[in-house]
Protein backbone atom coordinates (compact mmCIF):
# COMPACT_ATOMS: atom_id res chain seq x y z
CA UNK A 1 0.00 0.00 0.00
CA UNK A 2 1.09 3.45 -0.63
CA UNK A 3 1.66 5.70 2.24
CA UNK A 4 -0.48 9.04 2.59
CA UNK A 5 0.78 12.19 2.57
CA UNK A 6 -0.19 12.25 6.54
CA UNK A 7 1.59 9.15 6.92
CA UNK A 8 4.57 10.11 4.89
CA UNK A 9 5.26 13.43 6.58
CA UNK A 10 4.97 11.62 10.25
CA UNK A 11 7.84 9.15 9.17
CA UNK A 12 10.09 12.09 7.96
CA UNK A 13 9.46 14.26 10.93
CA UNK A 14 9.45 11.54 13.70
CA UNK A 15 12.96 10.44 12.11
CA UNK A 16 14.27 13.98 11.53
CA UNK A 17 11.72 16.25 13.47
CA UNK A 18 13.96 18.94 16.28
CA UNK A 19 12.74 18.63 19.93
CA UNK A 20 12.80 22.79 19.97
CA UNK A 21 9.30 23.58 21.17
CA UNK A 22 8.61 26.11 17.78
CA UNK A 23 9.72 23.74 15.45
CA UNK A 24 7.43 21.03 17.10
CA UNK A 25 4.58 23.92 16.95
CA UNK A 26 4.98 24.31 13.34
CA UNK A 27 5.76 20.45 12.28
CA UNK A 28 1.70 19.84 14.01
CA UNK A 29 0.61 22.98 11.96
CA UNK A 30 1.95 21.26 9.03
CA UNK A 31 0.98 18.27 9.58
CA UNK A 32 -2.52 19.16 10.15
CA UNK A 33 -2.84 20.56 6.89
CA UNK A 34 -1.32 18.30 5.19
CA UNK A 35 -4.17 15.80 7.15
CA UNK A 36 -6.99 18.01 5.91
CA UNK A 37 -5.25 17.97 2.33
CA UNK A 38 -5.82 14.41 2.61
CA UNK A 39 -8.91 14.14 4.00
CA UNK A 40 -10.25 16.32 1.01
CA UNK A 41 -8.33 14.77 -1.53
CA UNK A 42 -10.46 11.47 -0.21
CA UNK A 43 -13.40 12.67 -0.23
CA UNK A 44 -13.02 13.80 -4.42
CA UNK A 45 -11.83 11.04 -4.82
CA UNK A 46 -14.92 9.01 -3.03
CA UNK A 47 -17.16 12.09 -5.34
CA UNK A 48 -15.48 10.78 -8.53
CA UNK A 49 -15.61 6.67 -7.93
CA UNK A 50 -19.70 7.31 -7.16
CA UNK A 51 -19.58 9.20 -10.64
CA UNK A 52 -17.92 7.03 -12.52
CA UNK A 53 -19.97 4.19 -11.22
CA UNK A 54 -23.49 6.05 -11.19
CA UNK A 55 -22.51 7.06 -15.42
CA UNK A 56 -24.36 9.69 -14.90
CA UNK A 57 -23.71 13.26 -15.31
CA UNK A 58 -26.28 16.62 -14.59
CA UNK A 59 -27.43 18.37 -17.66
CA UNK A 60 -29.17 21.08 -18.36
CA UNK A 61 -32.82 20.72 -20.91
CA UNK A 62 -31.83 22.84 -23.85
CA UNK A 63 -34.88 21.96 -25.89
CA UNK A 64 -37.36 19.51 -26.94
CA UNK A 65 -36.40 16.52 -25.40
CA UNK A 66 -33.96 16.98 -23.62
CA UNK A 67 -30.12 18.31 -24.89
CA UNK A 68 -29.36 15.44 -27.37
CA UNK A 69 -33.54 14.95 -28.29
CA UNK A 70 -33.32 11.69 -27.18
CA UNK A 71 -36.12 11.72 -23.84
CA UNK A 72 -33.31 10.35 -21.52
CA UNK A 73 -32.87 12.45 -18.45
CA UNK A 74 -29.41 12.29 -17.13
CA UNK A 75 -29.28 12.96 -13.52
CA UNK A 76 -28.08 11.31 -10.04
CA UNK A 77 -29.99 11.74 -7.05
CA UNK A 78 -33.30 11.72 -8.14
CA UNK A 79 -36.73 10.41 -6.74
CA UNK A 80 -37.70 6.46 -6.43
CA UNK A 81 -40.85 6.63 -5.99
CA UNK A 82 -43.71 9.81 -5.48
CA UNK A 83 -44.69 9.40 -2.03
CA UNK A 84 -48.61 9.64 -1.22
CA UNK A 85 -48.74 13.08 -0.14
CA UNK A 86 -47.06 14.22 -3.44
CA UNK A 87 -43.77 16.22 -4.60
CA UNK A 88 -42.84 19.95 -3.06
CA UNK A 89 -43.54 23.04 -5.35
CA UNK A 90 -41.02 25.36 -5.61
CA UNK A 91 -42.87 27.67 -7.30
CA UNK A 92 -45.54 29.02 -10.00
CA UNK A 93 -45.88 31.57 -12.61
CA UNK A 94 -48.52 32.59 -14.62
CA UNK A 95 -47.70 32.50 -18.21
CA UNK A 96 -50.30 32.54 -21.33
CA UNK A 97 -51.07 29.90 -23.82
CA UNK A 98 -49.26 27.42 -26.03
CA UNK A 99 -48.34 23.66 -26.55
CA UNK A 100 -44.43 24.35 -26.77
CA UNK A 101 -42.37 22.82 -23.86
CA UNK A 102 -40.10 24.84 -21.33
CA UNK A 103 -36.10 24.88 -21.93
CA UNK A 104 -33.52 25.28 -19.09
CA UNK A 105 -29.82 26.55 -19.29
CA UNK A 106 -28.11 26.74 -15.77
CA UNK A 107 -29.89 29.89 -14.13
CA UNK A 108 -33.31 30.21 -16.28
CA UNK A 109 -35.94 28.74 -17.93
CA UNK A 110 -37.12 29.88 -21.06
CA UNK A 111 -41.30 29.46 -22.16
CA UNK A 112 -42.85 30.53 -25.14
CA UNK A 113 -46.91 31.58 -25.29
CA UNK A 114 -49.23 33.42 -27.16
CA UNK A 115 -51.44 36.06 -25.57
CA UNK A 116 -54.55 36.49 -26.86
CA UNK A 117 -55.98 39.84 -27.66
CA UNK A 118 -59.06 39.65 -29.92
CA UNK A 119 -60.50 36.76 -32.15
CA UNK A 120 -63.30 33.08 -31.55
CA UNK A 121 -60.61 30.57 -30.72
CA UNK A 122 -61.77 27.00 -31.36
CA UNK A 123 -60.37 24.11 -31.64
CA UNK A 124 -61.25 21.69 -35.56
CA UNK A 125 -59.56 19.21 -37.01
CA UNK A 126 -59.48 21.16 -40.45
CA UNK A 127 -60.46 24.84 -39.76
CA UNK A 128 -58.73 27.69 -39.13
CA UNK A 129 -59.00 30.07 -36.51
CA UNK A 130 -58.34 33.78 -36.32
CA UNK A 131 -57.26 35.13 -33.25
CA UNK A 132 -55.12 38.01 -32.87
CA UNK A 133 -52.15 38.21 -30.17
CA UNK A 134 -48.86 38.31 -30.01
CA UNK A 135 -46.14 35.50 -29.03
CA UNK A 136 -43.84 35.99 -26.16
CA UNK A 137 -40.92 34.41 -25.69
CA UNK A 138 -39.85 34.81 -21.61
CA UNK A 139 -36.71 34.25 -19.32
CA UNK A 140 -37.65 32.88 -15.85
CA UNK A 141 -35.37 32.46 -12.79
CA UNK A 142 -34.94 28.34 -12.39
CA UNK A 143 -34.74 29.23 -8.34
CA UNK A 144 -37.65 31.56 -8.07
CA UNK A 145 -39.92 31.85 -11.24
CA UNK A 146 -39.16 35.70 -11.37
CA UNK A 147 -39.25 37.09 -15.02
CA UNK A 148 -36.04 38.29 -16.06
CA UNK A 149 -36.57 39.53 -19.39
CA UNK A 150 -39.50 39.23 -21.94
CA UNK A 151 -39.11 39.30 -25.84
CA UNK A 152 -42.52 39.87 -27.93
CA UNK A 153 -43.53 40.36 -31.80
CA UNK A 154 -47.60 40.88 -32.98
CA UNK A 155 -48.43 37.99 -34.51
CA UNK A 156 -52.12 36.89 -35.52
CA UNK A 157 -53.21 33.86 -35.75
CA UNK A 158 -54.87 31.58 -38.82
CA UNK A 159 -54.57 27.82 -37.49
CA UNK A 160 -56.37 25.04 -36.13
CA UNK A 161 -56.01 24.46 -32.41
CA UNK A 162 -54.83 28.24 -31.70
CA UNK A 163 -53.51 28.01 -27.82
CA UNK A 164 -49.73 28.93 -29.01
CA UNK A 165 -46.69 28.33 -30.50
CA UNK A 166 -45.88 24.53 -30.94
CA UNK A 167 -42.03 24.86 -30.85
CA UNK A 168 -39.99 24.42 -27.62
CA UNK A 169 -37.34 27.04 -27.58
CA UNK A 170 -33.43 25.69 -28.57
CA UNK A 171 -30.86 27.18 -26.22
CA UNK A 172 -27.27 26.74 -27.69
CA UNK A 173 -24.63 28.76 -26.13
CA UNK A 174 -25.59 32.37 -25.53
CA UNK A 175 -28.20 31.70 -27.83
CA UNK A 176 -32.17 31.09 -27.78
CA UNK A 177 -33.73 30.25 -31.12
CA UNK A 178 -37.58 30.13 -31.49
CA UNK A 179 -39.86 28.72 -34.07
CA UNK A 180 -43.62 30.42 -34.08
CA UNK A 181 -46.83 28.95 -34.65
CA UNK A 182 -46.70 31.54 -38.12
CA UNK A 183 -43.40 30.97 -39.40
CA UNK A 184 -41.68 33.57 -37.43
CA UNK A 185 -37.82 32.13 -36.90
CA UNK A 186 -36.08 34.24 -34.18
CA UNK A 187 -32.42 34.03 -32.66
CA UNK A 188 -32.41 36.02 -29.26
CA UNK A 189 -29.65 36.71 -26.32
CA UNK A 190 -29.86 34.06 -23.38
CA UNK A 191 -28.65 37.18 -21.48
CA UNK A 192 -31.48 39.96 -21.96
CA UNK A 193 -33.53 38.32 -25.07
CA UNK A 194 -32.37 40.80 -27.26
CA UNK A 195 -33.32 40.16 -30.98
CA UNK A 196 -30.28 39.03 -33.13
CA UNK A 197 -31.44 37.58 -36.19
CA UNK A 198 -35.40 36.65 -37.72
CA UNK A 199 -36.73 35.35 -40.63
CA UNK A 200 -40.46 34.92 -41.61
CA UNK A 201 -40.35 31.64 -43.24
CA UNK A 202 -44.20 32.80 -44.82
CA UNK A 203 -42.66 36.35 -46.24
CA UNK A 204 -38.93 35.27 -47.11
CA UNK A 205 -39.56 31.69 -48.84
CA UNK A 206 -43.32 31.77 -49.60
CA UNK A 207 -43.71 29.08 -47.66
CA UNK A 208 -47.38 27.82 -46.57
CA UNK A 209 -48.27 27.72 -43.06
CA UNK A 210 -49.15 24.30 -42.35
CA UNK A 211 -53.16 23.64 -40.76
CA UNK A 212 -51.44 23.11 -37.31
CA UNK A 213 -49.03 25.94 -37.82
CA UNK A 214 -45.49 25.14 -37.95
CA UNK A 215 -44.11 22.62 -35.15
CA UNK A 216 -40.76 21.38 -36.10
CA UNK A 217 -38.86 22.39 -33.03
CA UNK A 218 -35.40 23.95 -34.38
CA UNK A 219 -32.55 21.71 -34.20
CA UNK A 220 -28.94 23.63 -34.03
CA UNK A 221 -25.79 21.68 -34.55
CA UNK A 222 -22.06 22.68 -35.70
CA UNK A 223 -22.99 26.29 -37.01
CA UNK A 224 -26.00 25.22 -38.55
CA UNK A 225 -29.74 25.59 -37.40
CA UNK A 226 -31.65 23.04 -39.45
CA UNK A 227 -35.90 23.64 -39.66
CA UNK A 228 -38.68 22.41 -41.85
CA UNK A 229 -40.21 25.67 -44.20
CA UNK A 230 -41.75 23.60 -47.09
CA UNK A 231 -42.28 23.71 -50.85
CA UNK A 232 -40.63 22.92 -53.86
CA UNK A 233 -36.56 22.57 -53.33
CA UNK A 234 -37.14 23.65 -49.63
CA UNK A 235 -38.96 21.02 -47.30
CA UNK A 236 -36.00 21.43 -45.18
CA UNK A 237 -33.93 24.76 -44.81
CA UNK A 238 -29.97 25.03 -43.35
CA UNK A 239 -29.37 28.17 -41.74
CA UNK A 240 -26.58 29.77 -40.63
CA UNK A 241 -27.17 29.99 -36.18
CA UNK A 242 -25.06 33.02 -36.24
CA UNK A 243 -26.55 35.02 -39.16
CA UNK A 244 -29.82 33.47 -39.74
CA UNK A 245 -28.58 32.81 -43.90
CA UNK A 246 -29.36 30.27 -45.72
CA UNK A 247 -26.38 27.95 -46.19
CA UNK A 248 -28.77 25.25 -48.00
CA UNK A 249 -32.22 24.19 -49.09
CA UNK A 250 -33.40 20.61 -49.78
CA UNK A 251 -36.44 18.25 -50.82
CA UNK A 252 -39.68 19.15 -52.79
CA UNK A 253 -42.04 18.20 -49.58
CA UNK A 254 -44.80 19.91 -47.61
CA UNK A 255 -43.43 21.10 -44.07
CA UNK A 256 -45.40 18.80 -41.83
CA UNK A 257 -44.88 18.86 -38.05
CA UNK A 258 -42.12 16.53 -37.26
CA UNK A 259 -38.51 17.97 -36.48
CA UNK A 260 -35.72 16.81 -37.70
CA UNK A 261 -32.78 15.03 -35.73
CA UNK A 262 -29.38 13.77 -36.43
CA UNK A 263 -27.73 10.18 -36.07
CA UNK A 264 -24.27 8.66 -36.47
CA UNK A 265 -24.37 5.35 -37.81
CA UNK A 266 -22.30 3.17 -39.98
CA UNK A 267 -19.43 6.01 -39.20
CA UNK A 268 -21.74 8.75 -40.81
CA UNK A 269 -23.60 11.72 -39.57
CA UNK A 270 -26.99 11.65 -41.19
CA UNK A 271 -29.77 14.26 -40.75
CA UNK A 272 -33.39 12.61 -40.27
CA UNK A 273 -36.09 13.95 -42.17
CA UNK A 274 -39.54 12.39 -42.01
CA UNK A 275 -41.70 14.98 -44.16
CA UNK A 276 -45.52 14.09 -45.19
CA UNK A 277 -44.03 11.44 -48.22
CA UNK A 278 -41.69 9.66 -46.39
CA UNK A 279 -38.53 9.30 -44.41
CA UNK A 280 -35.21 11.07 -45.56
CA UNK A 281 -31.42 10.72 -44.40
CA UNK A 282 -29.28 13.85 -45.61
CA UNK A 283 -25.80 14.44 -45.24
CA UNK A 284 -26.01 17.26 -42.56
CA UNK A 285 -23.43 19.96 -44.21
CA UNK A 286 -24.61 19.46 -48.15
CA UNK A 287 -28.03 17.83 -48.19
CA UNK A 288 -26.94 14.87 -50.24
CA UNK A 289 -29.31 12.53 -50.71
CA UNK A 290 -28.06 9.58 -48.36
CA UNK A 291 -31.30 7.17 -48.04
CA UNK A 292 -34.99 7.54 -48.58
CA UNK A 293 -37.99 5.37 -47.27
CA UNK A 294 -41.74 6.14 -48.45
CA UNK A 295 -44.01 6.67 -46.02
CA UNK A 296 -47.62 8.92 -46.22
CA UNK A 297 -48.98 9.90 -43.33
CA UNK A 298 -53.05 10.63 -43.33
CA UNK A 299 -53.70 14.90 -43.47
CA UNK A 300 -49.75 15.63 -43.95
CA UNK A 301 -49.37 14.79 -40.32
CA UNK A 302 -45.57 13.88 -40.01
CA UNK A 303 -45.39 14.25 -36.17
CA UNK A 304 -43.50 12.21 -34.11
CA UNK A 305 -39.51 11.87 -34.80
CA UNK A 306 -38.03 8.96 -35.68
CA UNK A 307 -36.07 6.55 -33.19
CA UNK A 308 -33.25 4.97 -33.19
CA UNK A 309 -32.13 2.07 -31.06
CA UNK A 310 -28.90 -0.67 -32.55
CA UNK A 311 -29.63 -0.62 -36.16
CA UNK A 312 -33.40 0.15 -36.77
CA UNK A 313 -35.09 3.13 -36.91
CA UNK A 314 -38.81 3.36 -35.99
CA UNK A 315 -41.06 5.94 -37.83
CA UNK A 316 -45.26 6.31 -36.92
CA UNK A 317 -47.89 8.49 -38.49
CA UNK A 318 -51.73 7.32 -37.50
CA UNK A 319 -53.63 5.02 -38.15
CA UNK A 320 -52.20 2.46 -39.69
CA UNK A 321 -49.27 4.02 -41.10
CA UNK A 322 -45.61 3.24 -39.41
CA UNK A 323 -42.60 1.60 -40.35
CA UNK A 324 -39.93 -0.53 -39.17
CA UNK A 325 -36.22 0.42 -40.98
CA UNK A 326 -33.74 -1.33 -41.24
CA UNK A 327 -30.26 0.38 -41.24
CA UNK A 328 -26.72 -0.92 -43.06
CA UNK A 329 -24.27 -1.13 -40.48
CA UNK A 330 -21.45 -0.99 -43.16
CA UNK A 331 -22.97 2.27 -45.18
CA UNK A 332 -25.55 4.85 -44.89
CA UNK A 333 -28.20 2.91 -46.85
CA UNK A 334 -31.37 1.72 -45.14
CA UNK A 335 -34.38 -0.24 -45.78
CA UNK A 336 -38.13 -0.82 -44.83
CA UNK A 337 -38.58 -4.49 -42.79
CA UNK A 338 -41.98 -4.40 -41.53
CA UNK A 339 -45.14 -1.83 -41.90
CA UNK A 340 -47.57 -1.49 -39.57
CA UNK A 341 -50.65 -3.53 -39.52
CA UNK A 342 -54.40 -3.05 -37.67
CA UNK A 343 -54.07 -3.96 -34.26
CA UNK A 344 -50.10 -4.57 -34.38
CA UNK A 345 -47.36 -2.06 -34.54
CA UNK A 346 -48.07 1.89 -32.05
CA UNK A 347 -49.04 4.87 -33.67
CA UNK A 348 -48.03 7.73 -32.22
CA UNK A 349 -48.92 11.11 -33.17
CA UNK A 350 -48.16 14.39 -30.63
CA UNK A 351 -45.74 12.84 -28.58
CA UNK A 352 -42.42 10.41 -29.54
CA UNK A 353 -42.37 7.22 -28.35
CA UNK A 354 -39.08 6.06 -26.88
CA UNK A 355 -37.05 3.13 -28.68
CA UNK A 356 -35.31 1.21 -25.68
CA UNK A 357 -33.80 -2.32 -26.29
CA UNK A 358 -35.77 -3.70 -28.64
CA UNK A 359 -38.77 -2.17 -27.52
CA UNK A 360 -40.78 0.99 -28.16
CA UNK A 361 -42.85 2.71 -25.59
CA UNK A 362 -45.40 5.07 -26.62
CA UNK A 363 -49.55 6.19 -26.74
CA UNK A 364 -51.20 4.96 -29.56
CA UNK A 365 -53.19 7.85 -31.05
CA UNK A 366 -56.02 5.51 -32.43
CA UNK A 367 -56.33 3.60 -28.73
CA UNK A 368 -55.36 6.57 -26.56
CA UNK A 369 -53.49 4.07 -24.24
CA UNK A 370 -49.88 3.56 -23.17
CA UNK A 371 -48.27 0.20 -24.82
CA UNK A 372 -45.08 -1.42 -25.57
CA UNK A 373 -44.54 -3.04 -28.89
CA UNK A 374 -41.90 -5.82 -29.81
CA UNK A 375 -39.65 -4.09 -32.43
CA UNK A 376 -39.24 -7.28 -34.10
CA UNK A 377 -42.50 -8.20 -35.39
CA UNK A 378 -44.40 -5.29 -34.10
CA UNK A 379 -46.55 -7.42 -31.89
CA UNK A 380 -48.43 -5.75 -28.71
CA UNK A 381 -46.88 -6.87 -24.84
CA UNK A 382 -49.13 -4.54 -22.99
CA UNK A 383 -51.50 -1.65 -22.66
CA UNK A 384 -52.87 0.73 -20.08
CA UNK A 385 -55.03 3.66 -19.61
CA UNK A 386 -53.29 4.14 -16.17
CA UNK A 387 -50.78 6.52 -17.98
CA UNK A 388 -53.21 8.40 -20.24
CA UNK A 389 -56.80 8.46 -18.31
CA UNK A 390 -57.01 5.63 -15.99
CA UNK A 391 -60.99 7.05 -15.77
CA UNK A 392 -61.44 5.80 -19.47
CA UNK A 393 -62.46 2.46 -20.38
CA UNK A 394 -62.44 2.94 -23.94
CA UNK A 395 -60.46 4.69 -27.35
CA UNK A 396 -59.41 8.11 -26.48
CA UNK A 397 -58.48 9.90 -29.98
CA UNK A 398 -54.88 10.86 -29.87
CA UNK A 399 -54.37 10.00 -25.80
CA UNK A 400 -51.39 11.31 -25.00
CA UNK A 401 -48.80 11.27 -22.70
CA UNK A 402 -44.78 12.22 -22.23
CA UNK A 403 -42.32 9.63 -21.50
CA UNK A 404 -38.65 10.36 -20.35
CA UNK A 405 -36.67 8.18 -19.36
CA UNK A 406 -34.49 8.43 -16.02
CA UNK A 407 -30.82 7.74 -17.12
CA UNK A 408 -30.51 4.18 -18.23
CA UNK A 409 -32.86 2.28 -15.81
CA UNK A 410 -36.36 0.93 -16.14
CA UNK A 411 -37.71 4.09 -14.80
CA UNK A 412 -39.64 7.02 -16.36
CA UNK A 413 -41.21 9.97 -15.69
CA UNK A 414 -44.37 10.44 -17.63
CA UNK A 415 -46.13 13.57 -17.77
CA UNK A 416 -50.30 12.49 -18.81
CA UNK A 417 -52.41 14.70 -20.65
CA UNK A 418 -54.55 14.92 -17.38
CA UNK A 419 -51.25 17.27 -15.45
CA UNK A 420 -50.02 14.36 -13.74
CA UNK A 421 -46.41 13.20 -12.99
CA UNK A 422 -46.28 10.00 -12.91
CA UNK A 423 -43.00 7.64 -11.90
CA UNK A 424 -42.99 3.69 -13.48
CA UNK A 425 -41.33 0.87 -14.50
CA UNK A 426 -41.75 -0.24 -18.28
CA UNK A 427 -40.24 -3.06 -19.31
CA UNK A 428 -41.39 -5.98 -22.18
CA UNK A 429 -43.57 -7.54 -18.85
CA UNK A 430 -45.39 -4.80 -17.22
CA UNK A 431 -46.37 -1.28 -16.71
CA UNK A 432 -45.49 -1.00 -12.44
CA UNK A 433 -46.37 2.68 -10.99
CA UNK A 434 -44.83 4.07 -8.50
CA UNK A 435 -46.33 6.75 -7.26
CA UNK A 436 -48.28 10.10 -8.95
CA UNK A 437 -48.58 13.62 -8.09
CA UNK A 438 -51.02 15.94 -9.85
CA UNK A 439 -48.82 19.17 -10.85
CA UNK A 440 -51.03 21.36 -12.78
CA UNK A 441 -55.15 21.20 -14.27
CA UNK A 442 -55.53 20.71 -17.88
CA UNK A 443 -56.39 23.71 -19.73
CA UNK A 444 -56.85 23.20 -23.06
CA UNK A 445 -59.64 21.43 -25.03
CA UNK A 446 -59.13 18.56 -27.28
CA UNK A 447 -62.24 16.24 -28.89
CA UNK A 448 -64.38 17.15 -26.20
CA UNK A 449 -61.65 16.75 -23.42
CA UNK A 450 -59.77 18.85 -21.10
CA UNK A 451 -55.87 18.24 -21.87
CA UNK A 452 -52.24 19.43 -21.32
CA UNK A 453 -50.17 18.79 -24.51
CA UNK A 454 -46.96 20.12 -23.49
CA UNK A 455 -43.72 18.76 -22.88
CA UNK A 456 -41.87 19.02 -19.65
CA UNK A 457 -37.87 19.86 -18.90
CA UNK A 458 -36.37 18.44 -16.31
CA UNK A 459 -32.59 19.89 -14.48
CA UNK A 460 -31.19 20.19 -11.72
CA UNK A 461 -33.52 17.62 -10.24
CA UNK A 462 -36.52 19.92 -10.95
CA UNK A 463 -39.28 19.30 -13.12
CA UNK A 464 -40.62 22.55 -15.31
CA UNK A 465 -44.31 21.76 -16.37
CA UNK A 466 -46.29 24.29 -18.14
CA UNK A 467 -50.32 24.60 -19.41
CA UNK A 468 -51.95 27.52 -20.61
CA UNK A 469 -51.90 29.37 -17.52
CA UNK A 470 -48.84 28.63 -15.31
CA UNK A 471 -45.45 27.13 -15.34
CA UNK A 472 -44.29 24.79 -12.20
CA UNK A 473 -41.16 24.03 -10.81
CA UNK A 474 -41.40 20.90 -9.17
CA UNK A 475 -38.69 19.37 -7.04
CA UNK A 476 -37.45 15.78 -7.59
CA UNK A 477 -34.26 15.21 -5.47
CA UNK A 478 -34.28 12.39 -3.47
Amino acid sequence: MIPTPAVRATKFFGRHGCRHDPCRERQHAILNVIRQLTLCLAASQLITSLTSSAGVEAEDWTGWMGNRRDGVYREAGLIDRIPADGLRVLWRTPIQGGYAGPAVKQDRVIVFDFEKESGDSFNHPSQRANVIGKERVIALSTKTGRELWRHEYHCPYDVSYPAGPRCTPTIDGDRVYTLGSEGHLRCLSLDNGKLIWSRHLPKDFNAEVPVWGFSAHPLVRDGLLYTMVGGSGQGIVAFDKMTGDVRWKALDVPAGYCPPSVIRHAGVDQLIVYHPRGVHALHPETATVLWHVDLAPMYNMSISRPMLDGNRLYTSGIRTESVMIQLDPEKAAAEPIWRGQRGESIYTSNMTPLFVDGILYGTDCNEGSLMAVDADSGRRLWSTFQATRPDERRFIKHGTAFLTRINDSDRYFIFSELGDLILAELTAREYRELGRFHVLEPTEEAFGRAVVWSHPAYANRVGYFRNDQEIVAVDLAD
